[in-house]
């Protein structure tokens, strides 16, 4: 799967990708890449973040049980808690 292209440095840094290379690989705009030097020149790896393991809602909500003992608060009673957290955090 050798393909050899050639492209050019432009004058802000940047090097373009060969459209055939972008869309073999699925790269799409924003993709981010590992640069890495090496002996034989320099590498562009795909950068793969950590994926986090998936999810349920029932599993996210099931850490909230039992962490509030009390009757539901309204509105009005969160805004004015966000609201005096605010005024404390700027105090």
């Amino acid at each position: 799967m050798q393909s050899l292209q050639t492209t050019r440095l432009s004058s802000k840094g940047q090097i373009i990708i060969p459209k055939a290379i972008r869309s073999l690989h699925g790269w799409e705009n924003g993709q981010e890449f590992i640069v890495e030097e090496t002996e034989q020149g320099i590498l562009l790896r795909p950068y793969k973040p950590a994926s986090l393991p998936k999810t349920t809602l029932a599993q996210v909500a099931g850490c909230l049980k039992n962490r509030y003992q009390g009757k539901a608060k309204t509105i009005e009673e969160m805004d004015a808690a966000i609201a005096q957290g605010i005024r404390d955090s700027w105090q």
